[in-house]
């Protein structure tokens, strides 16, 4: 029985037993570096603006939590999911804005070239791969590194805001010393494209992708269909869901999928990517979530680590555009969760977060930390509904991976 199912017909993770567990969190304002303009949806402010935000919180300063300053990744860091010729391209743009390299996804509307490109895309790998050491080495079992997830990152090229694909860089480092299986598992509006291909064909690492359909939004893929290479088929999971899906269809697409495949496949340490772009404010996207409802899908994906991997988890960012509504309130709740803290939805976001949103954006703050929503889902055990179009595209999904792990996409 899945974790829904274990909460009755339905209903919220917040149920979930709380344990506190040593975390990292890797920050510095080093990593606001990461800017490709004013006028950029991808603005250092979101990420400026969560840090704030959980240190008046008062969750960097929680007894179990150390905040740890990325460094930036070495080349040969880079390459274990990069290639050379790549790097040192994004080298040469990084020193010379002016000589893009759109071939390569470098200097394009999505990725305008910048000065010091290549450091600052190499701190945030650097980043989640303190949070990949910090797990291996046992300092920490929780780590999260907000600034990262920059999930469509390919071996070969930049594309949608990412330059370098931080979590791809963390999993091969586990991998690389000994962890045996990784599950992936992102809920980024967008299709996390990069990172699946980088394991296209590497049975270790099971990712489950959870995104708006590609017939509706960029990058255009991620259909069930693509289940992975041909020694490793049914480790690339892909859930295309219907634009306009909310809270309810969201965490029941989430719940009729992700436990059921990772208990079938028994990771060892759970990456995640909690892009916060399926909110319903985000400029770019089409889903309608809520910030409630992704600290829900928190709460579950910190189950699972505590269920199957003795909580090892290293949780990233990823998308998100609405950056003072959104963003902040979202992976400030990621970074309570991770530290078995999580923050109630009913408390204010603090006064002088408030002010500081104010003063230095010109933007009205959120007064609580959540929406208030109400985040009730049905479970899958419930009954499949043909007419449902969020169901069509979770049974879709089912039928192509689930026999592949052995399980029956009816009644599993």
């Amino acid at each position: 029985m899945s974790d829904g199912a274990a909460q009755q017909a339905s209903g919220p993770a917040s149920a979930v037993r709380r344990v506190e567990y040593p975390t990292v969190v890797a920050w510095s304002e080093d990593v606001l570096a990461y800017d490709f303009g004013p006028h950029h949806p991808m603005s250092p402010a979101r990420l400026d603006l969560t840090a704030r935000l959980c240190e008046e919180l008062g969750l960097f300063g929680l007894p179990v939590v150390r905040v740890v300053e990325p460094p930036v990744a070495t080349d040969d860091e880079l390459a274990t999911v990069h290639t050379r010729e790549y790097i040192a391209a994004v080298r040469r743009v990084s020193e010379n804005p002016s000589e893009p390299e759109p071939g390569r996804g470098l200097g394009t509307e999505d990725d305008p070239a910048f000065a010091g490109m290549h450091e600052a895309s190499a701190r945030i790998v650097g980043g989640s791969l303190a949070a990949a050491d910090a797990v291996l080495d046992g300092s920490a079992v929780h780590a999260v590194n907000f600034a990262g997830g920059m999930h469509h990152a390919a071996a070969d090229r930049g594309s949608g805001f990412c330059i370098y694909n931080d979590a791809a860089a963390a999993i091969r480092r586990l991998l690389d010393r000994g962890v045996e299986r990784v599950a992936y598992i992102d809920t980024d509006a967008h299709h996390g494209d990069g990172t699946e291909r980088i394991f296209w064909d590497e049975p270790r690492v099971l990712t489950i992708s959870l995104h708006e359909s590609g017939l509706t939004l960029f990058p255009g893929s991620g259909f069930p269909n693509e289940v992975g290479g041909p020694h490793a088929e049914g480790t690339a999971v892909n859930v295309a869901l219907p634009a306009g899906t909310r809270d309810a269809g969201w965490l029941r697409a989430f719940h009729a999928v992700v436990p059921q495949l990772v208990e079938a496949f028994r990771p060892e340490v759970i990456v995640s990517q909690h892009g916060c772009d399926s909110h319903h404010l985000d400029p770019l996207t089409n889903l309608k979530v809520t910030v409630d409802a992704q600290r829900e899908a928190a709460l579950s994906l910190s189950a699972l680590a505590r269920r199957f991997c003795g909580g090892r988890w290293i949780a990233t960012g990823g998308g998100g555009y609405e950056v003072v509504q959104v963003v902040p309130r979202a992976w400030a709740h990621l970074v309570g969760i991770a530290a078995g803290h999580p923050v109630n939805l009913r408390t204010p976001t603090p006064q002088p977060w408030r002010d500081y949103v104010h003063e230095k954006y010109g933007r009205n703050a959120p007064a609580l930390m959540g929406e208030d929503a109400d985040t009730w889902w049905r479970s899958w055990e419930i009954g499949f509904n043909p007419n449902d179009p969020v169901d069509r595209a979770v049974m879709a999904t089912r039928k192509e991976i689930f026999p592949l792990h052995g399980l029956d996409p009816w009644f599993d």
